[in-house]
């Protein structure tokens, strides 16, 4: 076996145990906020209309390669309150056997609300949170372009497969993905939408389409870092929609650290 095998199988197996013996709270104690577990993939990003103008809209490097557009005019300091619109979702078919997906009504509605939630947490610490448009107030418009969740029984047949890590791991670059994804992992795509709450103008657009990635490698971190995010990634491969959620809680973060910049006070957390 070797020493990258053994690592993956070590931390897969310290991610279980902890799942298994403290329950869901320690779990995400352990494995971190997830966060770095999806890839920003450009050939997912999709152009279902929502948004006024999708030419303008350029990758972000600060983002991640997010690709957005702010107007020249905007004056992120004269708004200190947001409004979170009910998220709508507009689903297209994925890109790689073109049949449309199929969302349980359920599973649809725990994943609006749970978006919701994250953007909520994420900028009450800096701005109030409110329920009606007016002045001083930024509305934040969001689609759900695609959403297709990881096929649990491909993961755990290809764990079971000895030495497949070695396969899966570089099989993403191999199909197009981003390095360490697999193609049965799930795949989010959405598009964000930023009006200024007094007079309906659109002040700034973005989109971006998010790869769970299995073996997921954060070489910018510590060492307990690295752990999370590897062992994050390879734990939620085990379940269909938890990169989804890794998605919503990045673009989230992303949102309230880009405001904090643009209104020039610390990022709150």
């Amino acid at each position: 076996m070797t020493r990258k095998t053994f690592s993956a199988a070590t931390l897969g197996l310290v991610a279980g145990t902890a799942l298994l013996l403290t329950g869901c709270q320690a779990y995400n104690t352990v494995l971190g906020s997830g966060t770095s577990v999806t890839a920003t993939d450009a050939t997912r990003m999709t152009r279902s209309g929502f948004l006024t103008d999708y030419a303008r809209l350029k990758p972000n490097e600060a983002l991640g390669g997010i690709e957005c557009w702010r107007s020249p005019t905007l004056d992120a300091k004269k708004y200190d309150k947001v409004m979170i619109s009910r998220i709508l979702v507009s689903l297209t078919p994925p890109k790689d056997n073109g049949e449309a997906p199929t969302i349980d009504p359920n599973d649809l509605k725990t994943l609006t609300d749970y978006f919701h939630t994250s953007l909520t947490n994420a900028l009450k610490p800096q701005m109030s949170v409110v329920d009606k448009a007016g002045p001083g107030v930024v509305v934040i418009r969001v689609a759900l372009t695609n959403l297709v969740p990881t096929t649990v029984t491909d993961s755990l047949a290809g764990t079971l497969v000895p030495y497949a890590f070695i396969a899966e791991a570089s099989s993403g670059v191999a199909t197009g993905r981003p390095a360490g994804s697999t193609p049965y992992l799930g795949e989010t795509a959405m598009e964000m939408q930023f009006r200024d709450g007094a007079n309906g103008t659109v002040i700034a657009e973005c989109r971006d389409a998010e790869i769970g990635r299995k073996y997921a490698a954060d070489v910018n971190a510590n060492a307990v870092g690295a752990a999370q995010t590897w062992a994050s990634g390879y734990m939620n491969s085990f379940q269909a929609w938890s990169y989804a959620k890794n998605a919503f809680d990045k673009w989230s973060l992303l949102v309230a650290q880009r405001f904090a910049e643009l209104r020039g006070v610390a990022p709150k957390q």
